[in-house]
């Protein structure tokens, strides 16, 4: 019987965890679409074209991880007790300086497979990645970020129930 409980235990912490990284995914998704197709109408207009068509959708299941296990692990609940806005922004920081790292590490490894060396890969960094440009998707990534964790940190606050049940349910 006790067995059976446990069973059940672990398949609900599952699933709810299945459900958090989904939404974490399919928001991050979205996101990283739409700025990967921005980008890449920009590009047109100038005739240059890119080819990253999955980039978003690898960067929301790594980033979304990247969420799943800062949670998992009380680095973001620094300041859960403070004012909404307190946690709001300071996830916000902490998540975009993880995107930040990410997309560094994965400049690095794309360049140095291209370019055959690490150090040409970190002058290409240096002297080409970070722009005008990467600075802009910084802003935007950190712009949209904020409605994610206040959108977070309100279920947290009232109850991830009610805040389902007030986004999808008839009032």
């Amino acid at each position: 019987m006790a067995d059976q409980i446990e069973k059940n235990m672990l398949k609900q912490k599952l699933l709810h965890e299945f459900s958090e990284y989904f939404i974490n995914v399919v928001y991050l998704t979205m996101f990283f679409g739409a700025f990967a197709t921005a980008r890449r109408l920009t590009l047109v207009h100038y005739d240059i074209y890119i080819d990253d068509y999955f980039v978003g959708i690898i960067k929301a299941l790594i980033i979304g991880k990247v969420i799943m296990i800062g949670s998992f692990m009380r680095i973001s609940h620094k300041y859960e007790n403070k004012p909404l806005l307190i946690p709001v922004f300071y996830k916000t920081i902490l998540f975009v300086i993880c995107v930040i790292i990410f997309d560094v590490i994965e400049v690095l490894i794309k360049e140095t497979i291209k370019l055959q060396s690490l150090s040409d890969a970190y002058q290409f960094l240096i002297l080409e990645h970070f722009s005008k440009i990467w600075l802009g998707g910084v802003i935007i990534i950190f712009v949209s970020f904020i409605p994610f964790f206040a959108l977070k940190e309100l279920s947290r606050v009232i109850g991830q129930k009610k805040f389902r049940d007030m986004l999808l349910k008839h009032r």
